[in-house]
């Protein structure tokens, strides 16, 4: 802890005992006195007043305030022992007026009953720490994106103000995703603490940040006041573990019951959403009724803010997927549904993140359904608990449970699992003497969100090499091939995922490859035309330039623009700004860029050059994971204008 940080530490647990800020010449004690000068060094116009006026108070001051006896010699140790102790606090928001209230008023709470709470703005990267703040007033600084990292890694306690905008928000989905990543390696989980400032979003929520939140405690808040209670809660739970008893009190809203309401899992919301317009998203979820397949033609109603990412679960029922506003990127779609008829088959779906990779893989689990009449199920691995990740034996049995349930069957797992075999050898046995010969036709396993399988070296090489082995059992002409050969794997993952890993290390690389590509501009002006656009071939040109075929920023242009929120040339002007309405998107490719300098420092190479750059095979291809360069021949581009505009201000 360096001496900003420990004046500050020191001024929030004064504060929180008597109210008052240490004055400046306490201050001036303090510092020095941390830095080991002597009282003469400090003041040498008066130092004898300084010793035994000024320090002598100031150390029985904090001697107060902390419980134990400080001095000039012993505030170092104390403190330090202190900020190890000292519960740490991560406030996530949107800088909108409610949002930012809420935020404000709970940075206070926590500050005054001496926590660390540190503030995350996700509009401008801009952040709280106690060293920032000197009184009450809530000014921000901005900090590193390492910072962040830092907070996330160490946090006792993540509350994520949720509005409409903070649900499509990829920076929140990035947080939450490392803050699950940080503490992967062992240590306390921490508390995750959501607060509705907009009640009605908890029935929309993408399905990726609805997993992130499973679990999670929650509150409504609509006022700025009600923060203090909530903090309240907040701080009883961290304290003694459990959430506060029944209370009626007005001041504590969301707190009725014995227990903290929680976010519930996603199939359980999912059964519970009512029918609402298609969602314009790179990946939609499912789309309306079979009833409402007369209107197919004409271009469905606008509705609320395009989501970053669908909902993976299918819904039971007649139900059509294809939504007005989805575009079929032929061959895909024909590849994969003839793919899927073949015994044994396994389909793996690879791009960059919102490039539709749900979307086509909720299609093929449907037209396995539909038109196979074959068993098909998917399931996102983003469904399941931390602890699950913890031991190989602990996620095949999480996998092998989540498939009967979904088949209908009794798990049965203590029928088929023996300590004395390893956790393979049981799972393949369970689905060699029980779930397949259970089942009189194919079954097709949708296998979403591999990408959190990546995060866990541990055990991801011996779980794609169970699979691997399944695939290639179907193939060896034995006893048991005939069974294997009803098991079809559809496995989906984005390529972000190559980015720590080893790139000489292929980590799975069987079966049929589809790695999905942007829109043409012939699927753009049929997109366009789907949202009541009556474009020139110029119009699609300039959108094409400012942000390729990106199925996802397509789409979100096309939303602004369809509902008169923006002009194409105002979207050129500020697309590439922190204003802009990529601005989310971008920056969350700006943190990536601040993990990895190696690849900021050759991406900056590919900006600002006239040509294909060529670069060490291992960049360009992790860049090319990213989505963010072009291949040609042996170098790389920009992959569009948005980004060279963007990162050559940003990336030195």
């Amino acid at each position: 802890m360096d001496v900003q940080g420990a004046l500050s530490l020191a001024d929030r647990l004064l504060y929180a005992k008597t109210q008052k800020r240490l004055n400046d010449l306490e201050r001036q004690v303090f510092i020095g006195s941390w830095q080991g000068k002597t009282y003469e060094e400090i003041y040498p116009r008066n130092p004898e007043y300084i010793e035994k006026t000024v320090g002598y108070r100031l150390w029985q001051k904090l001697s107060e305030a902390l419980g134990e006896k400080i001095s000039k010699k012993r505030v170092r140790g104390v403190l330090e022992r202190v900020h190890q102790r000292q519960k740490r606090i991560f406030i996530s928001y949107r800088s909108c007026e409610m949002d930012q209230s809420v935020a404000e008023a709970l940075y206070q709470c926590f500050e005054v009953a001496g926590y660390s709470p540190f503030a995350s703005d996700l509009d401008t990267l801009a952040c709280l720490s106690g060293a920032n703040i000197a009184s009450l007033s809530f000014q921000a600084d901005t900090v590193s994106l390492t910072q962040t990292d830092l907070e996330l890694k160490r946090c006792d306690c993540f509350i994520l103000l949720l509005s409409r905008q903070t649900a499509v928000s990829e920076m929140v989905i990035e947080e939450l995703r490392r803050l699950r990543q940080g503490r992967r390696q062992g240590g306390d989980r921490p508390l995750v603490a959501v607060i509705y400032t907009d009640q009605t979003v908890e029935r929309d929520l993408p399905h990726d940040l609805r997993s992130y939140l499973q679990g999670a405690a929650q509150w409504p808040c609509n006022a700025a006041d009600k923060a203090h209670g909530i903090a309240r809660a907040i701080q009883q739970i961290l304290e003694q573990g459990q959430p506060l008893k029944q209370d009626n009190s007005s001041d504590l809203p969301g707190i009725s019951t014995a227990t903290a309401p929680k976010v519930p899992a996603s199939t359980e919301i999912s059964n519970k959403m009512p029918s609402r317009p298609v969602e314009p998203s790179a990946e939609p979820s499912a789309g309306p009724s079979a009833s409402e397949q007369t209107h197919a033609s004409t271009v469905q109603p606008l509705s609320p803010y395009p989501l970053p990412a669908a909902e993976p679960e299918i819904p039971r029922g007649q139900v059509r997927l294809a939504s007005s506003f989805y575009i079929e990127r032929s061959p895909y779609e024909p590849a994969c549904y003839d793919e899927i008829s073949r015994p044994g088959m396994l389909i793996r779906i690879k791009a960059p993140r919102q490039m539709g990779k749900t979307s086509l893989m909720a299609r093929i689990i449907h037209h396995a359904r539909t038109q196979k009449g074959y068993h098909a199920i998917p399931l996102s691995f983003q469904h399941a608990d931390r602890d699950t990740f913890r031991d190989l034996g602990s996620l095949l049995r999480w996998f092998c449970t989540k498939i009967a349930r979904k088949l209908r069957l009794p798990p049965r797992l203590e029928t088929y699992w023996d300590d004395t075999y390893g956790s393979k050898d049981n799972c393949t046995t369970y689905f060699e003497e029980y779930l397949l010969p259970e089942i009189d036709s194919p079954l097709v396993l949708g296998l979403d969100e591999v990408d959190a399988v990546f995060q866990y070296p541990q055990i991801a090489d011996d779980f794609f090499g169970l699979l691997r082995a399944w695939y290639e059992e179907a193939s060896y002409g034995s006893d048991d091939s005939q069974l294997w050969e009803k098991l079809r794997l559809v496995v989906v993952h984005s390529t972000e995922v190559y980015i720590p890993l080893d790139v000489n290390q292929s980590p799975f690389n069987v079966g049929l490859p589809v790695e999905l590509s942007a829109f043409t501009a012939e699927q753009v002006a049929d997109l366009a035309r789907r949202h009541g656009l009556n474009w020139t071939d110029k119009d699609i040109s300039y959108l094409m330039e400012l942000v390729g075929g990106h199925p996802y920023l397509v789409r979100l242009a096309l939303y602004y623009i369809a509902r008169n929120q923006l002009t194409l040339a105002q979207l050129q002007a500020t697309a590439p700004t922190e204003s802009g309405i990529y601005s989310d998107h971008l920056r969350r490719h700006l943190w990536q860029f601040e993990q990895h300098p190696d690849l900021a420092r050759a991406y900056s190479d590919i900006l600002r050059a006239a040509a294909p750059v060529p670069l060490d095979s291992e960049q360009i291809f992790k860049l090319h994971s990213l989505g963010l360069v072009q291949l040609q021949g042996n170098g790389a581009v920009p992959s569009f204008e948005l980004y060279r505009r963007y990162f050559c201000d940003r990336i030195p």
